[in-house]
């Protein structure tokens, strides 16, 4: 019953609501300013007091000149030290030496007057003990003891007291952490499906059993729901990879045919412009089609493993590359900055095929000039491709990621290419948490911003 996330909200709202009201009722009663009774030795003590004085004020005759002075030698005698004496007459009228604790007294007094229930009161740093009866001419007179409280409360604990609100603001702030505990707990199933849902969006179809063991009834439907969904994002995945395996086997089987029926009849007719093309378009599709797998194999299934790289090392070899090949295309090639020697987690082959494919890219497009420069801005690591080429229309920066997407400048199959190496760019990028994105370059053409968060190699 209590399995589903809605009775579990209620109870733990009902629990919170009457923890707090039994709270708000209960501790007031902890309050050592509350009136409390005496135990059987301060009721015996007392008593014992109240007879000495009545033993002696039997020789204070009744309606004596300044008959109440004479009360106060009797209780300035027996004073026991460290405390101050009271007494209340019949008609209200309190004698004792010490006037400045009153109007203490005289509270104490409303609250409690029967003698046969004597009982005491803190008042800041004192106690009021009482009262105890006295006989004086046939009428009971009320003793009122004051004395240093024993066990004086702290006055933050008075301001509590005194303050029903600061009380309940303290009572919410000390239950503070086992509500938050109780929040937490509840939402552990929904981050643990968050988990899962952002290792599905990196590509990782693994399922989550434990999805389906822990949380309420609802988070475990779902759970077996995400599985599901997980178990058959798996399957579909395998059929287009063997789909693909099956188009590529099937389309290079008689592009290889085409191939070689080409070649015999450049042997036995001789060249023409028939065949040079028939060659061409059949070396472009050859292209295509791996093109297209390598993208399929990289969305899919990265058979390459995520390690760290230093990024001077891990890109020398394809700049040298790159120079050596501006070099054979009479085409100028700058590294604008010094190599960082930082750290990223990648897959260090997509990685540079994908850096490689740009820089290839701009040799194509430009007019003369190619320029790559290394940053480190933010913990990341800001790669920047240049050229002076004729660049892309602005509501083009965009499009050029998709597959098989050329621009209106490069629709002729010869200068366009397939359309599909910015998208393996793209998704190579992904692979490593980055993100790629193009816009227009100070030489006049295109630019390729690669970016990489770095790694904490410790």
């Amino acid at each position: 019953m209590f399995d589903r996330l809605t009775l579990r909200i209620f109870a733990i709202f009902l629990i919170t609501v009457a923890f707090f009201l039994a709270i708000i009722v209960i501790i007031p009663d902890f309050d050592a300013r509350n009136l409390t009774y005496l135990s059987d030795q301060e009721k015996q003590t007392g008593i014992k007091l109240a007879k000495s004085i009545e033993h002696d004020l039997v020789k204070v005759p009744k309606n004596s000149f300044r008959w109440w002075m004479r009360f106060m030698v009797v209780m300035d005698n027996l004073q026991p030290a460290g405390q101050r004496l009271y007494i209340i007459t019949p008609n209200d009228q309190i004698i004792t030496s010490d006037t400045s604790n009153i109007d203490l007294i005289r509270n104490f007094s409303e609250l409690i007057n029967k003698t046969d229930t004597p009982a005491k009161k803190i008042y800041d740093a004192n106690d009021i003990i009482g009262p105890f009866g006295i006989t004086y001419n046939h009428e009971i007179y009320r003793l009122y003891i004051m004395q240093i409280a024993s066990n004086p409360q702290s006055p933050f604990l008075d301001l509590i007291f005194d303050h029903p609100f600061l009380l309940l603001a303290v009572t919410m702030l000390a239950s503070s952490p086992f509500l938050l505990w109780l929040a937490w707990s509840l939402a552990k199933p929904a981050r643990r499906l968050k988990k899962a849902a952002e290792q599905v969006a990196r590509g990782n179809f693994t399922q989550w059993p434990e999805l389906e063991k822990f949380g309420s009834s609802e988070f475990k439907a779902t759970g077996a729901s995400f599985n599901h969904m997980l178990r058959e994002l798996k399957r579909m995945q395998d059929i287009q990879q063997r789909l693909l395996s099956d188009i590529s086997h099937e389309l290079r089987t008689p592009l290889t045919r085409l191939q070689l029926a080409v070649a015999l009849s450049k042997r036995k007719y001789g060249e023409t412009k028939e065949t040079e093309r028939i060659e061409l378009e059949g070396k472009k599709l050859d292209v295509m089609i791996g093109e297209l797998l390598l993208l399929a194999r990289q969305q899919h299934t990265n058979n390459e493993s995520q390690i760290p790289y230093q990024i001077n090392k891990l890109c020398k070899h394809l700049l040298d590359n790159a120079t050596f090949e501006a070099e054979q295309l009479n085409k100028s090639f700058t590294l604008t900055s010094k190599l960082p020697e930082q750290w990223i987690l990648c897959y260090p082959q997509a990685l540079c095929s994908a850096l490689e494919n740009v820089i290839r890219n701009a040799f194509r497009y430009s007019y003369h000039l190619v320029e790559v420069n290394f940053k480190i801005i933010n913990n990341q690591l800001l790669v920047t491709i240049d050229d002076d080429g004729h660049g892309v229309a602005e509501n083009e920066l965009t499009q050029i990621f998709r597959p098989f997407y050329r621009t209106c400048e490069a629709r002729d199959r010869e200068s366009g290419g397939t359309g599909l190496g910015l998208a393996i760019v793209a998704n190579a990028v992904k692979q490593d948490n980055g993100e790629v994105y193009a816009e227009k370059s100070h030489l006049g053409g295109l630019r390729i911003v690669i970016k990489l968060p770095l790694y904490n190699k410790q």
